[in-house]
């Protein structure tokens, strides 16, 4: 990283930040590097959490209770989501495209300047399981289901916002990070182990996303922990641009 680079990353510090989902697996963990690194963190969730108690409740098609946490907020993390396949009428639809209508439209109300949105890399889904690997983000999509394409749809808004209307926006397309109950399942699944994210990891990848320089208008970018066999989602983004490394491997953080 170049002292220019260093310095812009310095100067983006101590940032106004929301994070949705602030009380989930992923979300406590980014919660904790931000504040680790000095931002000033602010949650939105369905249920508090102690590790942050400047969190504000509500869900994401309360649209009221967003433009009050998004208020003097410079960057947005959002993390809150229905997390997988699911019914898509009753809990994709309202969270995953509603739900993301109301925060995108929030933040450009309240002058967000950078939108972090967790994507995932199942919209890749067949090039990995078909053995097209390393998978690289500017690779056409092939989502597994319609959870996957609920996040096809958050990368194409998030594509809008930043052309419409000058915000910064990072798409983060996420290995898994095993919300508990998973354990058994991405154990017994070897091919996980490529794609693992530990906690740590993805506190610090959000975090490297957050500090990108502000010359970063729309990025999309793979997310792991070190893979144990092979690599599945290339990584060359993350550290050409980011300046993110990996640091943990499966199954560390677990």
């Amino acid at each position: 990283m170049d002292t220019r680079t260093r310095l812009d990353r310095l100067r983006r510090m101590s940032q106004k930040i929301l994070v949705t989902g602030s009380s989930g697996k992923v979300g406590r963990a980014v919660v904790a590097e931000l504040q680790r690194r000095g931002h000033d963190v602010r949650g939105f969730d369905r249920i508090p959490s102690a590790e942050l108690p400047s969190t504000l409740l509500g869900n994401l098609s309360d649209r009221p209770a967003l433009d009050r946490a998004l208020s003097g907020v410079q960057c947005l993390v959002h993390l809150a989501a229905t997390p997988d396949d699911a019914d898509f009428l009753s809990e994709l639809l309202p969270n995953n495209v509603v739900g993301l209508y109301h925060v995108l439209e929030a933040a450009r109300v309240t002058g967000v300047r950078r939108i972090v949105l967790a994507s995932s890399g199942q919209v890749n889904w067949w090039q990995q399981i078909g053995g097209d690997i390393p998978v690289y983000e500017h690779q056409p999509i092939s989502p597994r289901g319609w959870y996957a394409a609920t996040k096809m749809f958050l990368e194409a808004a998030g594509r809008g916002y930043c052309e419409l209307h000058g915000i910064s926006v990072i798409v983060t397309r996420l290995g898994w990070c095993p919300r508990p109950g998973q354990e058994e399942e991405i154990r017994a699944t070897e091919w996980a182990h490529d794609v693992y994210l530990s906690p740590i990891d993805a506190g610090r990848f959000f975090a490297h996303c957050v500090e990108a320089p502000e010359a970063v208008r729309f990025l999309i970018v793979n997310g792991t922990s070190k893979p144990v066999c092979e690599t599945r989602l290339d990584m060359t983004v993350a550290r050409t641009v980011l300046d993110y490394e990996p640091l943990e491997q499966w199954p560390e953080g677990m």
